[in-house]
């Protein structure tokens, strides 16, 4: 059995239709074990917080493979754990917002207040889309490339949320049942 960790971003309360949900429900009903936990205070997250829900949910299983996908906010949370982030054996990092867009919104500026992006080694995927409002500068060239990690682009994909019609998104569960699956658009 899998254990899948998935972490919402910024504003997000866990909603009815997003990828993530989708996610969750059609893994569950896999017989995976699935933590889709509400991070707290999404509307004015504090990062010690956040870093504290993160320690408490990402312990990893006693048995079998332990992956997790963040969206978004969270992606920045798993960047900034550093030493605390939890050991797991596959991460997929989906549309994080610039630290210069993150910044300028004050209820998230911190997580993105000294991120170091000089780290390599993560051992993530990235995807991105090339028309993300939330990374102007493009995903891509400011977390992949610094960051070294394997990339799958998302052409006119947005922020990859359900304004942008990421409900059902059959790439992301093919990807969660096998990690050589290259993710694309819905």
């Amino acid at each position: 059995m899998t254990t899948y960790l998935i972490l919402h971003g910024y504003q997000n309360h866990r909603p009815p239709g997003h990828w993530q949900r989708w996610l969750a429900g059609e893994l569950r009903a896999r017989g995976h074990e699935v933590r889709y936990p509400q991070l707290p205070a999404p509307d004015a997250p504090v990062l010690d917080e956040w870093l504290a829900a993160l320690g408490e949910h990402g312990k990893r299983p006693d048995e079998g493979e332990f992956v997790v996908l963040a969206h978004s906010l969270s992606v920045l949370l798993w960047l900034r754990a550093g030493a605390r982030r939890p050991d797991a054996d596959r991460v997929l990092l989906v549309a994080p917002p610039s630290p210069g867009v993150t910044a300028s919104f004050p209820d998230i500026a911190a997580f993105a207040d000294g991120l170091d992006l000089a780290e390599t080694g993560l051992g993530a995927r990235l995807v991105y889309a090339d028309d993300d409002p939330y990374c102007p500068e493009g995903a891509g060239k400011h977390y992949g490339v610094p960051l070294g990690l394997d990339m799958d682009h998302v052409p006119s994909g947005a922020h990859l949320d359900l304004d942008a019609g990421y409900g059902e998104w059959a790439s992301i569960l093919e990807w969660c049942e096998d990690p050589t699956v290259r993710v694309r658009g819905r």
